[in-house]
């Protein structure tokens, strides 16, 4: 089994900018050290791109489309751009899998109730073994729930998912173990 790591709309004005993401800067410190060790272990890194409408922060024209400054990208890390919250609708995503030889997943990104939930479930519908960090994701206070909240919600929901390949596996970053 060979790992890829998805990491989802890490970008400069989305992430970047707005309300504040919840442990934002521990989020990003996590995924570099996970993707240093995916990598060493002969997984792929995957960065995930939102596409936006001309005039908006996800728009690849705007500065704010750019990864994360902060993000150790690497020359063999793969990319995908995206125009919903699924990556896999629509894109590369399914096609880079299978050519990196990647049949174990570890979603990873920004907003936890939003692109990275959409991504899982999709990830477990087509039968992905999925793991989800349960501090690999991060969200912001919504007016009815705090990100706290969403992130503890949605990381129970995936734990206990119905889906062909089972449900997702749910632990932290320092917890997951790599197929070698």
């Amino acid at each position: 089994m060979t790992d890829a790591l998805i990491v989802i709309d890490l970008q400069e004005g989305p992430f970047g900018g707005g309300a504040a993401k919840h442990d934002a800067t521990g989020l990003v410190a996590r995924l570099n050290t996970l993707a240093g060790t995916v990598r060493a272990a002969g997984g792929t890194v995957i960065y995930v791109q939102h596409d936006g409408p001309p005039g908006s922060d996800h728009h690849p024209d705007h500065p704010g489309w750019r990864l994360l400054s902060a993000l150790d990208v690497q020359p063999t890390d793969a990319f995908v751009r995206k125009t919903s919250c699924d990556s896999f609708l629509g894109t590369a995503l399914e096609n880079i899998l299978a050519a990196r030889g990647a049949t174990r997943l570890i979603i990873t990104g920004w907003a936890t109730d939003y692109c990275v939930d959409t991504t899982v479930r999709s990830a477990l519908a087509r039968g992905y073994p999925t793991i989800v960090p349960s501090d690999g994701h991060t969200a912001a206070n919504r007016p009815h729930l705090s990100a706290e909240k969403i992130i503890e919600h949605h990381n129970a929901i995936w734990a206990d998912f119905l889906a062909p390949a089972g449900p997702a596996h749910v632990c932290t970053c320092a917890d997951i173990r790599l197929s070698t």
